[in-house]
């Protein structure tokens, strides 16, 4: 196998181990400095290589992987996921934020449709006696 073969380009490796929905938001991601490789902020351009650790972030969510093949085409989830291995720590953190982010959406209130006619002029007198 030659040393190009070996080698895949940060943005395309993203696509294709599903991180990412299209390539130029990996891209976008990348150049942002929402990912880093081995503790460094790099380009779209980097060439990955298998055991190089990654620090993806996506909103409040962030992953720290370990690569464990490279691909350039996109697959199916399976094979995707074979790709990468989650770290013990990211999968815990995750999953702690996640619990975080389920009781705080259980603590909301819930409202069901649109106010009937009694509730909207409720609001509506709330609201002028507001703005006097």
């Amino acid at each position: 196998m030659s040393p190009e073969a070996e080698r895949v380009r940060i943005d395309k490796w993203l696509w294709a181990a599903r991180f990412f929905k299209t390539r130029s938001l990996a891209s976008e991601a990348v150049d942002g400095g929402k990912v880093h490789v081995n503790g460094d902020r790099v380009k779209s351009a980097r060439a990955l290589k298998p055991g190089d650790r990654l620090e993806i972030r996506r909103g409040q969510e962030e992953l720290e992987v370990v690569l464990r093949a490279l691909s350039e085409q996109r697959g199916p989830a399976a094979a995707a996921q074979a790709l990468y291995e989650e770290t013990e720590a990211s999968a815990t953190k995750r999953q702690a934020l996640a619990e975080q982010q389920r009781a705080l959406a259980a603590a909301m209130p819930r409202f069901e449709g649109r106010p009937d006619k009694r509730s909207r002029r409720a609001i509506a007198r709330f609201t002028r006696r507001d703005s006097r």
